[in-house]
């Protein structure tokens, strides 16, 4: 992503998200945040769009094989998780105190 400016998202690492499409889509499963790749607008979410890759034996793992891990989605297919509402939400960021936080459009609650 070659911006002049640096993207904001409102989703962070350890967030609880839901995926609102694709394979893995389930809007009343939350899931947690695992990494956020703000230069490739992805994220990395715990047990969503798993890959197998395989591998070959090497001095670490002597077997090689087929490994399954987590491949990251784009953040447009994910929303963070409202526990309030137990529902997917928007974001909205307002200054409180002077520090900047973000807000649930649904409840109207801080995000921590």
């Amino acid at each position: 992503m070659s911006n002049r400016f640096k993207s904001k998202f409102n989703i962070k690492k350890g967030d609880t998200v839901v995926v609102i499409t694709g394979e893995d889509k389930d809007l009343k499963k939350p899931r947690k945040v695992l990494e956020v790749y703000p230069e490739k607008t992805r994220v990395l979410i715990e047990g969503v769009n798993i890959v197998t890759k395989h591998t070959k034996p090497s001095a670490q793992n002597t077997k090689g094989g087929l490994v399954k891990k987590e491949a990251s989605v784009h953040i447009s297919n994910v929303m963070l998780w409202d526990a309030k509402t137990e529902g997917p939400t928007k974001v909205k960021r307002t200054r409180e105190e002077g520090k900047l936080v973000r807000i649930s459009k649904k409840s109207g609650e801080v995000i921590k």
